[in-house]
């Protein structure tokens, strides 16, 4: 069925129809979307397991058996991430082989090939750095921008994470460029793996105590949650510890056994030798701010204050996540739950004990399975809380009411609150170069400025007096840095993964493609009569795992073959709902035949003031997705 036979019949529909979609066995009455009853949680491996056949865990039965993935066995035979590791960067190749290809992740890099090339394969390394909060300490952006011209190709890409990726590194290069990033105040060291990756909060430096409470949690979050062995300082900087003193209640938390959590003698007393068993990601904020995409998160952390402002506690989401497997319909996009809600002192022994038991019950056999959402959606939050309860060794008290969220860009200038300013930038897909890498160069260095990473792949330049305003912003005008009333507000707040050339997961275009699919969408908006300054949340993908987060879009594109996106409609301005799969298989050539329909009935049907997300839940698939012909097999 064509889309616009879809709208028509939709706009007309009188009778309220319910969503189902396929695989997805329903909706859970608290909105969660629950897993088909053939997934399994599976127990989770031990530091102290000797046998590649058995799996154990601290609260595991030694006869647990379990078949378990080979990425579970290459971290178990790995002396902590080091071996084959530090071997295989040592020979002539150009490259590396299978296991040290996944350990390395753990590192910060991935290797890759160059796509567009044909014949040998030219191998090269992209590097990611940690930087929770965004923070970029001015010393670090410049000795980054360096690296890119050096070892890199000539740009910095900034991640919907809030960190730096540089691409094109060879081989040959990587401990130079990895040991530069380490004693510059820098870090890659957890960036990807199967443990907690960047820990986001928002990027404004805004003094008040809320926005510095949830900066500092968050930093703490990432200080407890990073690995100890010493794997990373022994490869990349000879063994020696390039790094800052932590926190007392950091340290206790970390080494505090008293409910079971942790292997008492080994170098990682959190993580063991098999780490988590997939990703995990973690977002602090304070209420009302959700530039962080809160719900997407493993772990969602809001500040929670008293009428004074004092700090009192934290709520806690759990179980957001982003990635799926095409045709795979036990895969899914998932929202975040509430938790409970602990006291402000409690924060790192909550968040350990969450970990610990995504540590000891997600799953090891098969990767698709492996994220904390699936645990959740088969045990459901109630025997989650209480199996987590158990390593927490409190009961979690009543979430606390929040009011609604807003997305907030942070672009424009802002008052910081101690007398300077702030001024965010946007980036469009966060890529860094040319021209713009050259301006925002000459800024950082002359003004010596911090500068803080967005999760909406944009940079905010800190620490601003008010006199440098003028000459910074016209150095940035004639970069192409424009303040946001002279950019598309289409721009604004899309997001690109980088896909191809060099993702090998990629299946079509995502950041080279986004340019030109902005353009088309704002000609359509012209074509029915939508105005300039109206808008809607666009995020493009090059494959299903959801990097860019396109399943809280508005209008999301999902890499599904070669020039060909999945839609996905239904996301909300302020990321709070799930998109829905809308259409397979449109190839780029016929999106106007798609999006046309869409938004020609969206400005003839809406309600006041409904944004398009809004109005395609309400409307669109009233029919289009209860229609046996229309709709996606995801």
């Amino acid at each position: 069925m064509a889309a616009s036979t879809v709208l028509a019949k939709a706009v007309g529909a009188e009778k309220e129809l319910k969503v189902h979609m396929p695989g997805y066995g329903g909706l859970r009455s608290s909105g969660m979307i629950t897993l088909a009853g053939s997934v399994r949680a599976m127990p989770a491996s031990s530091s102290s397991s000797s046998s590649a056949g058995i799996v154990r865990a601290v609260a595991t039965p030694d006869t647990a058996v379990v078949k378990r993935s080979k990425v579970e066995l290459y971290k178990e035979q790995s002396n902590f991430l080091r071996f084959p590791l530090n071997e295989e960067l040592q020979n002539e190749a150009a490259g590396i082989n299978e296991v040290a290809t996944q350990l390395i992740k753990f590192h910060g890099s991935y290797q890759q090939t160059n796509r567009d090339e044909r014949g040998t394969k030219s191998y090269q390394f992209m590097l990611r750095t940690k930087n929770p909060c965004g923070k970029v300490p001015n010393k670090l952006y410049l000795v980054m921008d360096d690296l890119a011209d050096e070892f890199g190709i000539g740009t910095l890409r900034l991640t919907t994470r809030q960190t730096f990726q540089l691409h094109g590194v060879l081989k040959k290069n990587l401990k130079t460029v990895m040991s530069t990033i380490i004693k510059n105040m820098g870090s890659t060291l957890g960036a990807c793996g199967d443990l907690n990756r960047n820990v986001l909060a928002p990027a404004a430096p805004y003094t008040n105590k809320e926005y510095a409470f949830a900066q500092e949690t968050a930093e703490n979050i990432a200080s407890l949650l990073t690995p100890q062995s010493g794997a990373y300082y022994d490869i990349w900087v000879d063994g020696e510890k390039v790094m800052s003193a932590e926190p007392p209640e950091v340290t206790a938390a970390r080494n505090d056994n008293s409910h079971g959590t942790n292997f008492p003698e080994s170098p990682e007393p959190i993580y063991g030798t098999q780490f988590l068993p997939r990703k995990f990601k973690i977002a602090v904020t304070v209420p009302t701010d959700n530039s962080v995409d809160i719900l997407t998160n493993d772990i969602g952390v809001v500040v929670i204050s008293d009428s004074d402002g004092e700090h009192q506690g934290f709520n806690i989401y759990v179980g957001g996540g982003m990635g799926r497997t095409h045709r795979v319909e036990t895969t899914f996009p998932r929202l975040g739950e509430p938790l409970g809600y602990v006291p402000k002192e409690d924060i790192l022994y909550a968040v350990k004990a969450i970990v610990v038991t995504q540590r000891e019950n997600g799953r090891r056999d098969d990767r698709k399975y492996s994220r904390m959402k699936y645990l959740i959606s088969q045990w459901g939050i109630e025997k989650f809380r209480c199996v987590v309860e158990k390593y927490y060794g409190k009961k979690f008290e009543p979430f606390r009411e929040l009011p609604d969220w807003e997305f907030r860009s942070y672009l424009g200038w802002h008052e910081q609150g101690d007398g300077a300013l702030f001024c965010g930038l946007h980036v469009d897909s966060g890529r860094i170069g040319g021209k713009m890498k050259k301006a925002l160069r000459e800024v950082i260095e002359k003004y010596n400025l911090n500068v803080r990473i967005t999760p909406n792949q944009n940079l905010i330049l800190c620490d601003i007096r008010r006199t440098w305003r003028r000459p910074i912003t016209t150095v940035l005008a004639q970069a192409g840095l424009l303040q946001p009333k002279y950019v598309d507000p289409l721009n604004i707040t899309s997001m690109a993964c980088p896909a191809l050339p060099l993702c090998p997961l990629a299946i079509t275009e995502a950041e080279r493609g986004i340019p030109d699919i902005l353009k088309r969408v704002r000609a359509v908006f012209d074509k029915v009569g939508l105005r300039y300054n109206e808008s809607v949340v666009i995020r493009i993908t090059g494959c299903p795992n959801g990097c860019a987060r396109p399943y809280m879009a508005e209008l999301g594109f999902v890499g599904d073959g070669p020039n060909s996106y999945q839609i996905w409609l239904g996301g909300t301005p302020n990321q709070t709902s799930l998109a829905k799969c809308f259409m397979n298989k449109v190839k780029i050539q016929d999106l106007e035949k798609v999006l046309e329909p869409l938004f020609y009935n969206w400005r003839r049907k809406r309600l006041r003031g409904e944004p398009f997300g809004q109005f395609t839940t309400r409307v669109v698939y009233k029919v289009a997705l209860d229609d046996a012909t229309h709709g996606c097999r995801q």
